[in-house]
């Protein structure tokens, strides 16, 4: 019978398939995709709610993470940020700085 587990509780033993997904990114020039990155979008668009998984499904998730779900996914961290400094700039009463 394979073993499942929370998804989180996989990472630990995951960082040399996150280091090759990060390595396939920078060689498609992704330069700044990073591991922490890569498992928060898997975590946020792939694995909502932290679902129980076995470790082959936890690895093919992770390798078959598209680029084009990965930038969709950075673009939409990158606008929520924003976002978020122009509310507290807002609420504070002070200038953006760009």
């Amino acid at each position: 019978m394979t073993k499942k587990k929370q998804v989180s509780l996989w990472k630990h033993e995951l960082e040399e398939v996150l280091e090759s997904k990060v390595t396939e990114f920078h060689l498609l020039d992704y330069s700044k995709a990073t591991k922490e990155d890569i498992w928060d979008c898997l975590s946020e668009k792939v694995w909502k709610g932290n679902p129980d998984k076995p470790l082959y499904e936890v690895v093919q998730d992770i390798l078959h993470l598209k680029p084009s779900l990965f930038m969709t996914y950075l673009t939409q961290q990158s606008l929520m940020d924003d976002d978020l400094e122009e509310s507290l700039h807002a609420l504070l009463g002070t200038q953006k700085s760009d």
